[in-house]
């Protein structure tokens, strides 16, 4: 019952947030062409400062390799929801096909899954500490993933040179370096630099979700809930990807809370970064908000159920 409530305000926090966005640009507090700054601002200074801060931890032995473990069972369930997908969408073909495969590759792990991750092994103790370690070790993989495979599927590039050559131009890789060399050296960073990390990092998904709201308000809230397209992305980022995960972990006798939390991240919605790239290469925004904003509701029966299954099985 806990992990329903905490998963149901989770949802809640979100579906606010939007609404704020939405009613902006109603009310003409914000206008629908400053979504590309907005957007800019995110990917470029927003997101970086968030990974960077990520990595601020204590550095131990154990904690390594903890970490590894981990890094390896993130790496695996990225990679069979990225074969899932694109063996689903291999012969199909359209202008919604680079935001349909992202959003069923890449969840919303961040926001969703650190609230549950408490409410599933409590707030305090080892197994918390773990359980926290672990999503970290999950959500370094997805950045590095989402910003080199997720962003070469979204941005367009023509040749592997292109998307290359557009990748050295994105500032996140460059937090990712950074942050790995904070944590590994152990280099004590100042309140000075800390705060304003820190600050930043906690603009990430508010400022996401306002742009979906935009997006959104700009479009027919009633359309999202009748798009079949919509739904085939939701049933699989939602229902095939977890439930794949979750038997090759088995098969492969992955058990214990690194796998819990692995598994569990996977059962996420869509990261809220879709509606971002969405209007930073000029798909379709309508398709990527009603994906972020029907999975997100599907969460509040999806997260909890899959919280149970997998903590009975694993």
């Amino acid at each position: 019952m806990e992990l329903a409530l905490i998963t149901a305000q989770q949802v809640v926090v979100l579906f606010l947030l939007i609404g704020t966005g939405m009613v902006a640009v109603k009310t003409g507090v914000l206008k629908l062409e400053n979504k590309q700054a907005l957007s800019n601002l995110l990917v470029y200074i927003i997101v970086p400062a968030m990974v960077v801060n990520s990595y601020r931890m204590e550095f131990s032995a154990q904690i390594l390799r903890n970490l590894l473990a981990a890094f390896g069972m993130s790496v695996l369930s990225v990679l069979l929801g990225t074969v899932i997908t694109l063996l689903l969408t291999a012969r199909k073909t359209g202008s919604r096909m680079p935001i349909f495969r992202f959003a069923c590759i890449f969840s919303n792990a961040a926001y969703m899954g650190f609230p549950l991750i408490s409410a599933l092994f409590g707030s305090e103790g080892l197994l918390y500490a773990e359980g926290l370690l672990y999503a970290s070790a999950y959500v370094t993989v997805f950045n590095i993933l989402l910003w080199t495979l997720g962003y070469g599927l979204v941005s367009g590039g023509s040749s592997i040179k292109e998307v290359a050559r557009s990748l050295v131009h994105t500032p996140v890789l460059y937090a990712i370096v950074v942050g790995l060399g904070i944590y590994l050296l152990q280099i004590p960073l100042p309140a000075l630099i800390t705060q304003p990390l820190e600050l930043l990092a906690g603009v990430n998904t508010p400022l996401s979700m306002l742009i979906t709201g935009m997006l959104i308000a700009a479009g027919d809230v009633r359309s999202i809930v009748t798009d079949k397209h919509i739904w085939k992305l939701a049933s699989v980022r939602m229902l095939l990807i977890p439930a794949a995960t979750l038997a090759l972990f088995g098969v492969l006798g992955f058990h214990g809370t690194a796998a819990q939390v692995v598994t569990l991240l996977e059962c996420c919605p869509a990261a809220a970064i879709t509606s971002v790239f969405a209007v930073q290469f000029g798909h379709d925004e309508h398709f990527a908000a009603g994906s972020v904003v029907l999975t997100t509701l599907l969460s509040i029966v999806t997260l909890p159920l899959c919280a149970l299954i997998i903590t009975m099985v694993m």
